[in-house]
């Protein structure tokens, strides 16, 4: 078993796993991104931008949405994370630290309204 201790972010730790594999000689064409439900998207674009060459699979843990948010702590702070993750989609395509993805106008349109409802907290 291999471990990157250095990462401070989704960009780095692919970046640093990427570099420890090569080191060891270990060549990579598929990768199993696990992570929480409504961060798949984002760290599979984080992925593709910088290791375009594997083929991503994204998963979570398997749980309802009434068992995920009680794991979490409550709908609000599942609803501000939700609305963080959804603007950084965006926001890191345009930093260049993701892939752009586009989404429906009905995720941008529910997005602001649920920004103009106060759920700000994890924005950046």
């Amino acid at each position: 078993m291999l471990v990157e201790p250095r990462a401070t972010n989704t960009g780095e730790n692919f970046t640093y796993t990427r570099d420890l594999l090569a080191q060891h000689g270990i060549t990579v064409t598929s990768a199993v991104l696990i992570s929480r439900p409504y961060q798949q998207r984002r760290a599979y674009a984080t992925c593709k931008k910088i290791w375009p060459e594997i083929e991503v699979t994204c998963t979570s843990l398997p749980l309802s949405l009434d068992d995920y948010v009680e794991s979490i702590g409550g709908v609000d702070r599942v609803i501000n994370m939700l609305v963080g993750d959804t603007q950084r989609i965006t926001e890191y395509a345009k930093k260049g630290f993701a892939i752009e993805q586009p989404y429906p106008d009905e995720v941008r349109a529910a997005f602001e309204r649920l920004v103009d409802a106060g759920y700000t907290s994890r924005l950046i």
